[in-house]
């Protein structure tokens, strides 16, 4: 069955308030909803809710949500034709090599060489498969990291998939504590600890911010990886401090060539040193040590 995508664009703060509206009021119909940043300079954000069958009704309830919150939006629809992604997206998946790393789904299990940290993520569970600039950038930097400073316990926040988190487990063969605000990406990255055979090395944990207990137990950490975006990494920079041991490094990516100077000086302002940038496809990793 096809499936509707109701969709319209806002602001940050107003896109926020229908977002949490209409979280509230499709909770029980459990029909998805996204919010994608599509302008950072012009703040232009687009909300869409995806609705099967009949979407009239839908579409009335959210125009009514919309006017109760005093906004005027011109809702669109999109028919999404009813296609096997996961298969759709494995055909053009091609493995990945950062470094030593090969980052690759179970169809590309042959292309592993001798020598290679082989990582296997399958694209319909893909959080990160190590095929955006941000994800392979860090692959690079890590492997250089780790070579030089052997870290003993690492902290992989934001994990996704756990690419980052099994790479820094199979390179350094240390604890690694990977964290994710959300619970489906979680158990996606414990599934891929699995598979890797790094489970006893990676403790994959739901944590939405450095008050969950976990950090404090695990802390302080010798390397913090973290692809997030640049605005979260900003504001983490006090935290980021506070939990990783004096001489330690971070590895930050999700962030454009154009923000660079500016996660770099939230860190400098917290006693980070930057040591270098990797640029890569329009993004950059940075290494920063305290």
């Amino acid at each position: 069955m096809s499936q509707t995508r109701l969709h319209f664009t806002a602001n940050k703060v107003d896109a926020d308030r229908i977002f949490a509206a209409l979280d509230a009021a499709f909770d029980e119909d459990g029909l998805p909803l996204a919010v994608l940043e599509l302008d950072e300079d012009n703040d232009i954000h687009e909300v869409s809710l995806y609705a099967d069958g009949d979407v009239d009704p839908v579409e009335a309830r959210v125009k009514s949500i919309l006017a109760d919150l005093g906004l005027r939006k011109s809702v669109e629809r999109e028919t999404i034709p009813d296609i096997d992604w996961v298969s759709r997206s494995l055909e053009g998946l091609k493995p990945v090599r950062a470094g030593r790393f090969l980052v690759h789904g179970s169809h590309d299990r042959a292309k592993r060489h001798s020598g290679d940290l082989a990582i296997e993520i399958e694209a319909g569970l893909a959080f990160g498969t190590g095929h955006h600039g941000t994800t392979a950038g860090c692959l690079e930097m890590l492997e250089q990291v780790v070579r030089r400073e052997r870290p003993r316990n690492a902290l992989d926040l934001g994990t996704g998939s756990a690419v980052l988190a099994i790479a820094l487990a199979k390179l350094a063969h240390v604890p690694v504590l990977a964290t994710d605000i959300d619970p489906v990406a979680v158990r996606v990255a414990a599934a891929n600890a699995r598979l890797n055979h790094v489970k006893a090395l990676v403790e994959t944990v739901t944590a939405p911010g450095f008050h969950h207990p976990i950090f404090a137990r695990r802390a302080p950490f010798d390397l913090i990886v973290a692809n997030i975006l640049a605005r979260p990494l900003m504001r983490l920079a006090p935290e980021m401090a506070r939990y990783i041991r004096l001489g330690g490094s971070l590895v930050l990516s999700g962030i454009l060539d154009r923000q660079r100077d500016a996660v770099i000086s939230a860190y400098v302002g917290q006693s980070f040193r930057h040591v270098r940038t990797l640029h890569r496809e329009g993004w950059v990793t940075i290494h920063l040590k305290r």
